[in-house]
């Protein structure tokens, strides 16, 4: 497969790049505080957002893949959340080997409250994303 010869970079791909960076780290930093006021850790609020962005249940090799940690990891983050009652293991219907995780009515009240202040964050950076996004294309 060729590849297309790159453009030479100039300062200004430096500071998009930059810029950009800045925002996603703006998003990270209110997203860490934002689950720290609700009483969870980063992780676990990563862990319980990917379990209902993937459609409510997952497997525990699947949560690793998502969160980009090891399975032994993923392992001790779901005993950890089992034990906080905001997950729940149960066994697939068609596969009882496999363990499902889904999340407690109290798990899915907490990620509510969450995703909308996280929405709220998102729909103010907007304005900052979509020029930037619209420069990098070029």
């Amino acid at each position: 497969m060729a590849t297309r010869p790159r453009k030479p970079l100039a300062p200004e791909d430096y500071r998009l790049l930059a810029e950009f960076r800045l925002l996603l780290r703006r998003f990270l930093s209110f997203s860490e505080d934002a689950a720290e006021k609700a009483g969870l850790a980063t992780q676990r609020h990563q862990a319980l957002l990917a379990i209902k962005g993937f459609g409510g249940q997952m497997t525990i090799g699947e949560l690793a893949a998502r969160l980009f940690i090891k399975p032994n990891s993923a392992v001790g983050l779901v005993d950890r959340l089992a034990s906080a009652r905001l997950l729940r293991r149960g066994s697939d219907s068609n596969d009882r080997r496999r363990v499902v995780l889904t999340l407690t009515p109290t798990a899915e009240k907490l990620l509510e409250g969450l995703t909308a202040v996280h929405r709220e964050e998102l729909a103010a950076l907007v304005p900052l994303l979509e020029p930037l996004l619209s420069r990098l294309k070029d």
